[in-house]
């Protein structure tokens, strides 16, 4: 009988290491190579792309869904759209579509016009076609370049985290309609 406890007890110590606890009840910390984390190396990327805010026409890729309050500000406080922007290679909508932007914006600053943006960069074509980058930030959108985070991502694009640049490319004041170049780095496996 001792022999067997000599086997059986080292044996469960070594299988109830193997196995995950949850300690809070709800969460555990796991050995980041589970996820072959520790094999891959992490890369740095950058993407450079178009985003199309099309508020005009019979098929508009950005739609007010709560407007501003009658008594706005001439910031347009309180507004929100949602998008769903084309994403692509150079300014001209027709060229190569390499994305989209799916998402929100509104506006949440009193003082000038700052957007508060929540979007997926959900990616259609070539190596990272399935993947995404998700971007969470302000926009104050009169400064010439705006830099908001990069919080995450998916597929290729897995535990992605940078920050995004946005550069107002052209501006129709008429339609609202506007085309911003975007340089997106990101840190990812």
């Amino acid at each position: 009988m001792a022999t067997l406890d000599a086997i059986l007890f080292p044996l469960l110590l070594l299988l109830s290491s193997a196995i995950p606890t949850l300690a809070s009840g709800f969460a555990t910390t796991l050995d980041p190579s589970l996820m072959g984390l520790n094999l891959r190396k992490e890369k740095l990327s950058h993407f450079r792309f178009y985003w199309h805010d099309v508020m005009s026409g019979p098929h508009p890729s950005s739609i007010t869904i709560v407007p501003p309050p009658s008594n706005a500000s001439a910031t347009f406080f309180g507004l929100i759209n949602m998008i769903d922007n084309p994403l692509t290679v150079r300014p001209d909508p027709g060229s190569e579509l390499v994305g989209r932007a799916q998402g929100l914006y509104s506006s949440a600053s009193q003082e000038e016009v700052g957007l508060m943006m929540v979007m997926n960069f959900a990616f259609v074509s070539g190596k990272y076609n399935g993947s995404g980058i998700t971007v969470l930030g302000r926009n104050p959108v009169f400064q010439k370049v705006r830099e908001m985070p990069v919080i995450g991502g998916c597929g290729l694009l897995r535990f992605a985290r940078g920050y995004a640049q946005a550069t107002t490319h052209t501006f129709d004041p008429k339609t609202g309609n506007a085309v911003v170049e975007y340089n997106v780095y990101v840190l990812h496996y």
